[in-house]
């Protein structure tokens, strides 16, 4: 009995020991990682640079017990965010610094501690160096508990190196992976919608559009407007190889609606045309390989392109609906003139002479699109 009280007070000076250590250890951190990604520079830096992707390859999904993610209505570039809630609490993290295609800084807050991180993007041989480097400090309940781990500097290092794995192996399929198809001549009905407008380069198109239709998504909301179908674009330049262009980002709806004077967002109606469609599955950076392709349908077709209509995308599978960027849909319609087809009536016997029989011209069947 006396053993078993010695031993009693061992076990507790040892575990006061313990408490003690581990409450003198310093709660600082900071940790960096790098790795070679293979994809170019700009890819690897538009994909991080927008929060919508992280759940495709973040370890915080992996690591997070009962993770769920709330986006903001802006979730890239300089002032976008995003948050979580959890079974390990909740956080918060939002962009504070961004040069285009060379680093991003963010500041976060986790279950009330709160850390920097900073993304760094260097060109080198077979892709991009990534830079990972964070750092921060935790309470003493969460150095309790990551010491019988290893350590919060360990714990933190293995999340890194997962987390840019899982990144690489992502965009080596995810954005790689990708088809063209031209279905053919369609017909566009008729539709209202509500827009945005914007001039930018032809290069930081898809990061414009990324900004300017969560915001539109939100106005909708906001304004507790029924959205009629999926989010589209516009070109109001149809020049694609422009160095600048045009477009409005849209959002059908039901019936045409009056907007505010001076608003930035207006609404409008889109004129029924004929058209020629095709689908992109896949990746938004491969839409060059669309408008390419079709066009050259189009010539090959003999079809005559209708500059008075307009060029359109729609996005019918987009992040919203599916995480994985291989399974996105996107589909282009560029307007043509409709062709004619010379058909010939079967003649008749008669014996009283006839007037020549005219040419009758028919159009061709085409597919309705709603």
């Amino acid at each position: 009995m006396q053993i078993f009280k010695y031993l009693l007070l061992l076990l507790l000076l040892f575990s006061i020991g313990i408490l003690v250590y581990i409450f003198t250890q310093k709660g600082d951190y900071q940790v960096t990682r790098s790795q070679i990604i293979k994809a170019s520079r700009f890819t690897v830096f538009e994909y991080i640079n927008d929060y919508k992707n992280w759940e495709t390859f973040h370890s915080m999904k992996q690591n997070i017990s009962g993770i769920t993610f709330d986006y903001k209505a802006q979730t890239s570039g300089k002032g976008g965010s995003f948050s979580w809630k959890s079974n390990d609490g909740d956080g918060f993290m939002k962009t504070v610094f961004v040069k285009d295609n060379d680093s991003i800084a963010q500041k976060t807050t986790f279950d009330g501690s709160k850390a920097v991180v900073n993304w760094k993007f260097k060109d080198t041989i077979g892709g991009t160096k990534l830079t990972y480097s964070t750092k921060g400090n935790i309470n003493f309940l969460q150095k309790f508990n990551t010491f019988f781990h290893g350590g919060i500097n360990k714990i933190i290092s293995n999340e890194i190196e997962r987390t840019l794995y899982n990144l690489n192996k992502t965009l080596e399929f995810e954005l790689k992976t990708f088809s063209v198809k031209v279905n053919g001549v369609a017909q566009r009905n008729a539709s209202y919608f509500i827009k945005q407008s914007f001039t930018c380069t032809n290069k930081s198109l898809s990061r414009n559009i990324k900004i300017v239709m969560p915001k539109l998504v939100y106005f909708f909301k906001k304004n507790n407007i029924q959205m009629a179908g999926k989010p589209f674009v516009i070109y109001e330049s149809t020049d694609i190889n422009s160095d600048v262009i045009s477009v409005s980002v849209c959002i059908p709806t039901q019936q045409l609606i009056s907007m505010t004077e001076g608003s930035d967002v207006t609404s409008g109606e889109i004129e029924p045309f004929t058209c020629i469609k095709a689908t992109l599955k896949g990746d938004y950076s491969h839409r060059a390989d669309l408008w390419k392709k079709t066009q050259q349908y189009i010539v090959e077709n003999n079809y005559q392109p209708n500059f008075a209509g307009k060029y359109v995308e729609i996005y019918s599978k987009t992040i919203d609906d599916i995480k994985n960027p291989s399974k996105w849909e996107t589909e282009l319609y560029i307007p043509v003139f409709p062709k004619t087809i010379a058909v010939t009536p079967t003649a008749t016997t008669s014996t009283i002479p006839s007037e020549t029989n005219s040419i009758r011209s028919t159009t061709t069947q085409t597919e309705e699109i709603p």
